[in-house]
């Protein structure tokens, strides 16, 4: 008797089907489901409206109230405190990064404006004849491709966040909230993607799939982030679910999502995305031997899809600057990992520490289905490698599980030897992990959740809330002990969770593991966005700073810094719309291809305001020998002082 061989499904797989409970295999259900012929007098439907509704159907789900639970809590989790009509814009541009890709957009948006109306043209033509089609062809290329900040070349990144922020900023006016909308509107067809993906190949599992994704820490912030981050990650995650609809069904426009989207993560973040799809296919295909496979993924329209998308604009700016490849292929690529060039390094076990941060609050029940994955995945290779060692031992061959696993652990294990370390070079591991959560909890329905996962969930549940609690106290008094008093509402907000979160789950059974979860998840963003948004506001984003600035000097443009941190020099940059310029600090300047400090810096010769750190008032006289300045505020929420100094004399 021979062992029975893995076998691939057509549409998702059979235990799948079984295990979620599908209905689709009762065999009442498959007599009445087969075609009846119509009654006499029914109306009989145009093919295309037919069409039609089967999609909208295939979009809301099995029950039209599954695509409106999606719809709202994702909207929540994404747009809450973010947008002003929707919770307020609660939250200023934070670190360096987020308020100079912001700039950059807004400079590239101005520069395509003035092509624009220089050659009285718009992107599409107004009428098809030769010159209408130059004008409007100078207009597009116009601004769009040399990313500029300050007017200067920046060449770290592709274009893809700037284009996309430049839309929002036309659509909605430039501000830090439409800077944040790339990211929130790419996460937010991220997780429609898993779920339409999750209900047509892994039925039962996919609305969990989906708000688990929406609602897990790493999402939400970066979803909420004006960064390059989501644009790699989204793109990047829906291309990889379509190569894997691809591979089940045989059908090659699934293989569309893999180009289009791969393309669209290229122009996000560059050739590490087409590098880590390739890996993760390569050791999917490799392990299961499948190396046919490997040769039917290049599909010739795909890869010309993929080549028009990118090209296009690489060829462009490396003709505009001579120095991108070394910039951005060399530094920015290969020292980047390689090398502390950037100085982000961080110990070997960073990302670990990140991936248990980034999953919250669905990290103990995400490890325990990437260990169940694992560990069949493991056991359907060994069938594989050596099937008469497992002579009548059935399996049903699901690879989805395998697929997953390694998609979620090649970014982690690549980038732990990277030499620099960010927490958004794994955000392309939270999705596999999200899904296989999703499914994990589809699969153990019936049996429910075990004592210790349940107890060990709602206890993440329940340091999520005392994190949240004490935040505002480490925001105002920034420290890390806090007060007995914070400690206690802390405590009895974590015991108060930790409860409802177990007994909602013990009473309605694992059905409810969503709900249950939920509810904390939406409480602490109401608390901290809703209630506090102001005290984040205040310790982390330059937008108080400048308005104040702009309440007590209105007449006043130019800024200087000395010795102030970068992200609230790049910020105030953004929000005043005006170039830093800084005494005598390195560590910008030649970020921005200008001569370094030792060259000597020259103190505007108007009126213009400074911003110190509060501690170096003494420094003001070896800094302005000759000239006149007054002080004007302190801003004490980040030990701050502004002055004004007068013109030179």
């Amino acid at each position: 008797m021979l062992a029975e061989a893995p076998l691939k499904q057509d549409s998702g797989s059979l235990d799948s089907l079984v295990r979620s409970g599908s209905s689709s295999l009762d065999p009442m259900n498959l007599l009445t489901d087969s075609p009846q012929p119509a009654a006499s007098g029914a109306p009989k439907h145009h093919a295309a409206i037919a069409w039609l509704r089967a999609q909208i159907q295939s979009i809301r789900g099995e029950s039209p109230w599954e695509f409106v639970v999606l719809v709202a809590m994702t909207g929540f989790l994404l747009f809450y405190g973010l947008v002003p009509i929707f919770g307020g814009d609660q939250v200023g541009l934070v670190g360096a990064d987020e308020p100079r890709y912001a700039q950059i957009a807004r400079e590239m948006l101005n520069a395509h404006s003035e092509v624009c109306h220089e050659y009285n043209a718009k992107i599409f033509p107004s009428r098809p004849t030769p010159k209408a089609i130059e004008n409007s062809f100078r207009c597009l290329d116009g601004g769009t491709v040399t990313p500029i900040l300050y007017g200067h070349p920046w060449l770290e990144k592709p274009a893809l966040y700037y284009w996309r922020a430049m839309g929002f900023f036309k659509e909605f006016g430039v501000a830090d909230w439409t800077a944040r909308l790339p990211s929130a509107s790419g996460a937010g067809l991220l997780i429609l993607m898993i779920f339409l993906h999750m209900r047509r190949f892994r039925p039962g599992g996919q609305l969990d799939a989906a708000l688990i994704t929406a609602s897990c820490v790493a999402i939400i912030g970066f979803a909420r982030g004006a960064s390059t981050d989501m644009q790699l990650a989204a793109p990047f995650c829906i291309g990889m679910l379509g190569w894997y609809a691809w591979y089940e069904t045989g059908l090659k426009f699934w293989l569309f999502d893999l180009y289009f989207f791969g393309a669209a993560a290229t122009l996000a973040k560059g050739p590490v995305a087409p590098f880590l799809a390739l890996s993760i296919i390569l050791l999917f295909l490799g392990l299961r031997r499948e190396w046919s496979a490997l040769r039917r993924t290049i599909w010739l329209p795909g890869v010309l899809l993929y080549l028009v998308m990118v090209l296009p604009w690489y060829i462009a700016v490396q003709r505009e600057n001579p120095t991108f490849i070394h910039s951005f292929i060399v530094e920015h690529n290969l020292e980047r990992f390689a090398t502390n060039l950037y100085e982000h390094r961080q110990p070997f076990w960073y990302y670990f520490a990140v991936l248990l941060v980034g999953l919250m609050p669905w990290t103990v029940i995400a490890l325990r289905a990437l260990v169940a994955a694992m560990t069949d995945s493991i056991a359907e290779w060994k069938v594989r490698v050596n099937p008469k060692r497992y002579l009548g031992h059935s399996r049903a061959g699901d690879a989805f599980p395998e697929f997953l696993v390694l998609w979620a652990l090649f970014p982690i294990v690549f980038f732990t030897f990277s030499k620099s370390k960010l927490p958004g070079y794994i955000l392309p591991s939270i999705a596999p992990l999200t899904i296989l959560t999703g499914d994990y909890l589809n699969r153990i329905r019936r049996a429910g959740l075990p004592k210790w996962l349940l107890w060990s969930h709602g206890a993440a549940c329940a340091l999520v809330a005392f994190v949240i609690t004490l935040a505002p106290q480490h925001m105002m008094y920034d420290t890390l002990v806090p007060s007995v008093g914070w400690l206690v509402c802390a405590s009895a907000a974590a015991l108060l969770v930790l409860f409802a979160v177990v007994k909602t789950i013990q009473i309605g059974g694992i059905g409810h593991v969503r709900n249950a979860t939920l509810f904390p998840v939406l409480a602490a963003m109401v608390f901290l966005l809703g209630f506090h948004g102001r005290d984040l506001d205040l310790n982390y984003s330059a937008r108080p700073l400048a308005r104040e600035m702009q309440q007590q000097a209105p007449d006043v443009r130019t800024v200087a810094f000395e010795d102030v941190r970068r992200d609230m020099v790049y910020g105030l940059s953004f929000y005043r719309n005006e170039q830093p310029i800084d005494y005598c600090e390195p560590s910008i300047k030649p970020r921005l291809n200008e001569e370094s400090c030792s060259a000597g810096v020259d103190i505007p010769s108007e009126t213009h305001l400074l911003v110190i750190p509060a501690n170096e008032a003494g420094k003001l006289e070896s800094w302005l020998p000759g000239r006149v300045y007054e002080p004007l505020f302190l801003y004490e929420s980040q030990g701050l002082e502004v002055y004004k100094v007068l013109p030179a004399q």
